[in-house]
């Protein structure tokens, strides 16, 4: 029987208490260009996601949804691999109109980055 690869609840921070331990003590930081990963453990056996995408880095909503998209898509079809942290995508650059598959090159290059120093550790 496959594992789900569904995007649910239980695979998103959802209070600001969860997202406060992870920027208060991340263990691993992994940047390439205007995004950045905080990563840390959890006690949970699937990863959870938060995203924080401002309005600042992107104008449009429709560049923020696109962003949010391709996030939680590279997300969903690695969570066997990113099983017990918790992890905070930011985006700390401007984006102006952004590529769909450049953005998707980009957050698999960081969720590859991210994977080789959890190994390392």
């Amino acid at each position: 029987m496959p594992i789900s690869q569904a995007f649910t609840r239980q695979h998103r921070l959802l209070t600001g208490s969860q997202y406060q331990t992870v920027f208060d003590q991340p263990e691993w930081k992994v940047g390439l260009g205007s995004y950045l990963l905080l990563v840390t453990r959890n006690t949970q056996p699937q990863p959870r996601l938060g995203l924080v995408i401002g309005r600042k880095r992107a104008k449009r909503a429709v560049d923020r949804g696109r962003i949010k998209r391709r996030v939680r898509e590279q997300f969903r079809c690695r969570q066997q691999e990113l099983a017990g942290l918790d992890i905070i995508l930011l985006v700390r650059g401007r984006i102006e109109n952004p590529d769909p598959d450049q953005v998707t090159r980009d957050i698999t290059r960081l969720f590859d980055k991210l994977l080789a120093k959890c190994r390392q550790a």
